[in-house]
Parts: C-alpha cells; structure tokens; sequence
C-alpha cells in the first residue's frame, strides 16, 4: 500500500575533517548531518555527506547516507536513506531514496522515496513510501 508523509526539518551541518591524506587532497567537503523532522514523521535524521561546489558556476553535487529514527505515521522504527544530487550551474537535481532492507521496527521492509523543498528559507519534506506486511 501507497502511503504519502509530509512535513517540515530543520538540518545542521557540520564541516568535518578529512581523515585521510586522499580525502584531503580530493577537496571536497565533508559535513555531518544532523536533522529534526516534524510532521507526519517525527524524529532525527543524523548523517555524513560528502560535497563539491563552483559557486561562481552555481554547479556542484552532494552524495549523502543518512540514517532516519522516530515514529512515521504512528509506526516506530528507522531506516537510511541515500542522497544522490547535483547542480548544473542553478538547475538541481535530487534523488533520495530508502536503501532496501533496512528499516526496522515497524518499518521493516519500508522502501520510497524523499523530495526536499526550501521555501523562504524553511525545510519542507515529501516522503512516498510503501511498507511490506510483515514476513514478506
């Protein structure tokens, strides 16, 4: 069954050192990722994420695994998902998904996927998913 899930999130993004000689010679930046979301999923999101950005371009990408813990629609568990997106020069583009199997609780066996809006500088979020029975 289609289930739809909508809200708003706050994020804080830290910048994190490189731990190594190779991911400091790439250049890219490295953030942890801490969120708050509210709505119709209630819970934190905690994260890395990896980024490159031309600014004077506007062009740039982010790759992201998050891992998502709280109640979602009255159901209690988490599960990860994995950000994949990019800018060409100002046109964005975002998939982010659930990685299969992983959810847990009463989200096991959860897959969708996630859209992210910022309007007036406020986090929206719109969450289309599907849950298995369980023993499937």
């Amino acid at each position: 069954m289609h289930h739809q899930a909508t809200g708003t999130f706050e994020v804080k993004l830290a910048p994190q050192k490189a731990d190594n000689p190779q991911a400091e010679a790439a250049g890219l930046g490295r953030m942890s990722l801490d969120k708050q979301f509210h709505g119709d999923l209630e819970g934190t999101g905690q994260g890395e994420m990896l980024s490159i950005l031309d600014r004077e371009k506007g062009s740039g990408g982010y790759v992201a695994i998050e891992r998502v813990t709280g109640t979602l629609q009255g159901r209690e568990g988490s599960f990860v998902l994995q950000h994949d997106a990019s800018m060409n020069r100002g046109a964005a583009k975002m998939d982010i998904t659930v990685v299969p199997d992983t959810g847990t609780g009463q989200l096991t066996g959860i897959s969708g996927s996630m859209t992210i809006r910022i309007e007036a500088g406020k986090h929206f979020y719109d969450f289309e998913y599907t849950l298995e029975p369980a023993g499937s």
